[in-house]
């Protein structure tokens, strides 16, 4: 076969990214590839980011863990931040126990109120009924 003849104007170096004549396109191709790896990789950072605070009431043992879990599953599923932010405020702090110490005051009242004796118990005997009796005629 004859040696195909270059147009007089064409580059004697084509770049890398201009499309082959056999039709295959590197850049077409790496980008497909690249921005499939962009997807996966923001997808598992996105998810990642959700299961944030659910992960910090776990580790501390939060009381509140299954609010914290439903405001973080809210904030996926409306992509309202709100939500999440409001789910790391909950995990990141222990909402005080305010009764506890009310609790403790009352027992302590409670302790120094004077204990009353036990009552003896007595057996009451029926007092003696003198008998009627019923006379017949």
């Amino acid at each position: 076969m004859a040696d195909p003849k270059i147009h007089p104007l064409a580059p004697e170096h084509i770049p890398s990214y201009v499309v082959q004549a056999d039709g295959s396109d590197f850049l077409f191709n790496f980008m497909i590839v690249f921005t499939v790896g962009m997807i996966l990789l923001i997808g598992v950072a996105y998810f990642t980011l959700h299961s944030v605070p659910e992960k910090m009431a776990h580790e501390s043992n939060h009381p509140q863990f299954q609010l914290v879990g439903i405001l973080a599953l809210l904030a996926l599923f409306t992509h309202n931040g709100l939500f999440w932010v409001a789910a790391i405020l909950v995990a990141g702090f222990q909402i005080p126990d305010l009764a506890a110490p009310l609790r403790s005051i009352a027992d302590a009242i409670r302790s120094l109120r004077p204990v009353p004796p036990p009552e003896k118990s007595v057996d009451i005997e029926p007092a003696d009924v003198p008998e009627t009796s019923t006379q017949e005629s």
